[in-house]
């Protein structure tokens, strides 16, 4: 049974990914501009990443060609052709790191949708689906991901959702003291650009969905994670890896080269 708070007992954590936990969230160097900037709200200081569909490509990256997951930002990086600009963490996972819910790798379906039912967040309903079809970037929830037929070509299931047509999630507390790093994403109305976020000091429910409303002008978001919350971002000298990874979205170098 999935474990969808991705909390992992010691024996299955590699060496990397237990001193991840000991780590801050690194900073962006002063001045730096690129694909991530740093954003505050509410005492809070994000990094917000914006990817241009038309400038970048983007890879779902569950499991390889013999099924096992990548694990690494290294094996990620090593199965995509070009410059990779980034890699984030991106949904819930099993154990063993497979992915729970839906999974759309390179136009492939590698793991069906799964509503959810029990307890954790992927739990939480409404959960979602961010997906890229016909070019173009969305978050649904799981409901409404159903609702019409559907060809993406990269999806990837989570929970639960941040944002449901520009209102929080029903079950998020003002001002509660669960708060963690955590780690999201959106997309613009037009669905050309994808935002990710990940927030560099612990910060609850409520106040991150309110950051993707209010700074980002998101609809509808989706919540990765905050446990294991992870970002590879070179150009702005961040390796951050904090365990084991299930699911990674990839952006890679931009297609003008």
């Amino acid at each position: 049974m999935a474990r969808l708070r991705s909390f992992w007992p010691l024996s299955l954590i590699a060496a990397s990914g237990l001193f991840g936990w000991l780590q801050s969230v690194p900073s962006l160097p002063a001045g730096h501009e690129g694909l991530c900037r740093t954003e505050r709200a509410a005492g809070v200081e994000y990094l917000v990443c914006e990817v241009p569909l038309d400038r970048y490509d983007l890879a779902l990256r569950a499991v390889d060609s013999a099924g096992e997951p990548y694990v690494t930002f290294e094996r990620a990086a090593a199965s995509v052709e070009g410059r990779v600009r980034l890699i984030m963490n991106a949904g819930m996972y099993h154990e063993d790191r497979r992915p729970v819910g839906l999974a759309v790798q390179d136009g492939r379906e590698v793991s069906p949708l799964v509503r959810g039912t029990g307890s954790g967040n992927y739990s939480m309903q409404p959960n979602g689906i961010f997906f890229v079809e016909d070019g173009r970037a969305a978050v649904l929830t799981t409901g409404a991901y159903l609702a019409a037929p559907r060809s993406p070509t990269l999806a990837t299931q989570s929970g639960p959702m941040l944002l449901i047509d520009g209102k929080l999630h029903p079950r998020f507390i003002e001002g509660s003291d669960s708060r963690h790093v955590r780690n999201g994403i959106c997309a613009s109305e037009d669905g050309g650009t994808v935002r990710l976020v990940l927030s560099r000091s612990p910060v609850n429910f409520w106040d991150f969905a309110v950051f993707f409303r209010d700074r980002l002008s998101c609809r509808d978001a989706l919540f990765f994670d905050g446990k294991v919350s992870s970002l590879s971002y070179p150009e702005g000298g961040i390796g951050y890896r904090r365990d084991r990874l299930g699911p990674m979205l990839v952006v890679v170098s931009d297609k003008a080269g």
